[in-house]
C-alpha cells in the first residue's frame, strides 16, 4: 500500500481529491487529507474508505514530522510561501513531493538534496505553471525533432466566467485566489512591477501603470463540429516572459510573450483602479469602517466642481455613460454607502467589494481558456527556409460550484503525475518542472481521457 498525504483542501483541491479517491482502490493507496479545517476535509473525503481527514497545521513541526513520516508522498497545495517547511521535513524522511506552484529559488536550492535523498519534488504541475509547460514543450520537441527553428513563442491564459454564466459587465467573476486578481502584475510586497517580454528580437518593459493599457487582442476558436465558436480576449503580459526562453530552451526565439486574457473592455476598466490608487495594499485608509465608497473615491481625486461621478469620468478622461463609467458605477464604487472594513487598505476596501459583485452564483459555471501561438523556420518544397505557423488551443468549462474548470486543470495533472511517481513511470530525482517528455506525454495522454486536449491548427 503507498500513503499519501494531501495538505489543503481548499476550492482548487476539490478535482484532485475525487481523481485520488477514485484511483485509490486500483491503486491500493491510503489517502489523508490534512486541512486547518477539520470540517472541511471530512466534507471533501465523504467518508471514502480509503480516506482519513485530519485537523491540520502545517507550522505545528510536531505534526508536520509525525504525519509526513506515514506516507510515500505528499502533495502540498498550500500557498507557495508555505512549500518551504514541507519540502525541507521531506527532504529529511525522504518522501517525494509534488505542488502546483512556480519554484522559488529557495525550492530551487534543494535541487541536490533532493537527488541525494533519492526524492523528486515534482513542482509546476497544475494549469499555469503546468498545463502550459507539458503541452507549450510537446509542440516545441516536435518542431525541433523536425530540423525546425523557433521564432515565436506567446502564450495566453485566463480563468474566466463560462459564456453562460457571463451576466455582468464586466464579463469576469472570481474563479481563483480573489487577492491575487486584485494584486495582478504587482510584486509581491505590493509595490509596482514591470513585465517584462521579447518583441523582434529586443527586450521590452511595461511598468505596472501601463500593464493594463498596453493590451492585444487575441482571438480563440473552439468547440467542435463544423462550425467552431470564435470569441475575442484582452490579453495583458504576465511579469515574467524572459525565464521561459531558458527553462524552454529558446534561445534563439524573437518574440516571447506570455499574458493573461480577459473579455474585452476589462482591463480598461481595471485600469481606472490602477490611476486611482484602489490597488495599493501599502497604506491605510483613515477611518474606513465608517467612510463611504464615494468619499474614498473622491478622496482620491483632484478637488473641483461637480459630483464623485462627474469628477471620476473626468479624472479618468471618460464620458459620464462611457463603457468604463457603467463597469464602475455597477459595482457601486461611487455609492454613499459605508464601507463597514476596519483599518483596511484601498486595495483591501477593493477586494472586499468585488468579492460581492464578482462571486460565482451557484449555478454558475467557470471557463479555463489558453493558447500557444509557434511560429518557426522550416525548410519548404523548394528547399527554402519558410515560416510555419502552429496555433494550439484548450477551453474547459466547470461542471458546477465544486467540479470547476479551474480545480480541473489545476488538480489532474497532480494527480496524475502522483500516481505517476507513485507507480515508477516517472524516475527523475531532484528539483524539477514538467518540460520533458517523461513527464509531459504521459500526463497530457491522460488529461484527453477527461476531455483535457488541445485544438490544433498548422498555417
Amino acid at each position: 500500500m503507498k500513503n499519501i498525504l494531501l495538505i489543503g483542501a481548499g476550492r482548487s483541491a476539490s478535482t484532485l481529491i475525487k481523481y485520488l479517491l477514485d484511483n485509490s482502490g486500483k491503486e491500493n493507496w491510503k489517502i489523508t487529507v490534512g486541512d486547518i479545517s477539520l470540517e472541511l476535509a471530512k466534507q471533501k473525503i465523504k467518508n471514502h474508505q480509503n480516506a482519513q481527514a485530519i485537523a491540520f497545521d502545517v507550522n505545528d513541526e510536531q505534526q508536520r514530522v509525525k504525519e509526513i513520516a506515514k506516507v510515500d508522498l505528499v502533495i502540498s497545495m498550500l500557498p507557495a510561501t508555505m512549500h518551504l517547511d514541507v519540502a525541507k521535513e521531506c527532504l529529511k524522511q525522504k518522501k517525494h513531493l509534488v505542488t502546483a506552484s512556480y519554484v522559488s529559488k529557495q525550492m530551487h536550492e534543494l535541487d541536490g538534496e533532493a537527488k541525494k535523498a533519492g526524492v523528486i519534488f515534482l513542482n509546476e504541475i497544475g494549469l499555469d505553471p503546468g498545463i502550459d509547460h507539458l503541452s507549450a514543450m510537446k509542440i516545441i520537441d516536435e518542431v525541433k525533432a523536425k530540423g525546425g527553428k523557433m521564432i515565436t513563442f506567446r502564450s495566453y491564459c485566463g480563468g474566466l466566467v463560462a459564456p453562460e454564466s457571463n451576466d455582468n459587465p464586466w464579463g469576469y467573476k472570481f474563479t481563483w485566489n480573489p487577492r491575487s486578481v486584485v494584486m495582478a502584475g504587482q510584486s509581491g510586497d505590493s509595490a509596482g512591477a514591470t513585465a517584462q517580454y521579447l518583441e523582434n528580437g529586443k527586450i521590452k518593459y511595461v511598468p505596472y501603470t501601463r500593464l493594463f493599457s498596453n493590451v492585444e487582442t487575441i482571438k480563440v476558436s473552439w468547440g467542435s463540429g463544423s462550425s467552431p465558436l470564435t470569441t475575442r480576449f484582452e490579453a495583458y503580459a504576465n511579469r515574467d516572459s524572459l525565464s521561459y526562453v531558458d527553462m524552454y530552451g529558446l534561445q534563439d526565439v524573437k518574440n516571447m510573450l506570455r499574458g493573461t486574457l480577459r473579455m474585452p473592455g476589462f482591463c480598461k476598466a481595471w485600469n481606472a483602479f490602477i490611476q486611482l490608487g484602489l490597488t495599493d495594499d501599502n497604506c491605510k485608509v483613515s477611518d474606513s469602517e465608517n467612510t463611504t465608497y464615494a468619499g474614498l473615491i473622491e478622496s482620491f481625486l483632484p478637488e473641483g466642481p461637480g459630483n464623485v461621478k462627474k469628477k471620476l469620468a473626468k479624472f479618468l478622461r471618460e464620458k459620464d455613460n462611457s463603457p468604463v463609467m457603467k463597469k464602475l458605477d455597477w459595482l457601486g464604487i461611487m455609492k454613499n454607502q459605508k464601507i463597514g472594513l476596519k483599518d483596511s487598505s484601498p486595495a483591501e476596501i477593493l477586494l472586499d467589494l468585488l468579492l460581492k459583485k464578482w462571486s460565482l452564483k451557484e449555478k454558475d459555471k467557470d471557463m479555463v481558456v489558453m493558447q500557444h501561438e509557434f511560429e518557426y523556420m522550416a525548410e519548404g518544397k523548394s528547399k527554402k527556409a519558410e515560416v510555419k505557423r502552429i496555433t494550439s488551443s484548450l477551453v474547459v468549462i466547470g461542471d458546477d460550484q465544486v467540479n470547476t474548470a479551474m480545480s480541473k486543470t489545476v488538480g489532474l495533472p497532480l494527480g496524475i503525475s502522483t500516481k505517476l511517481i507513485l507507480n515508477g513511470k516517472i524516475n527523475l530525482r531532484g528539483v524539477w518542472v514538467p518540460t520533458v517528455k517523461e513527464i509531459y506525454n504521459p500526463v497530457l495522454a491522460e488529461l484527453e481521457n477527461f476531455g483535457i486536449h488541445f485544438i490544433e491548427k498548422h498555417d
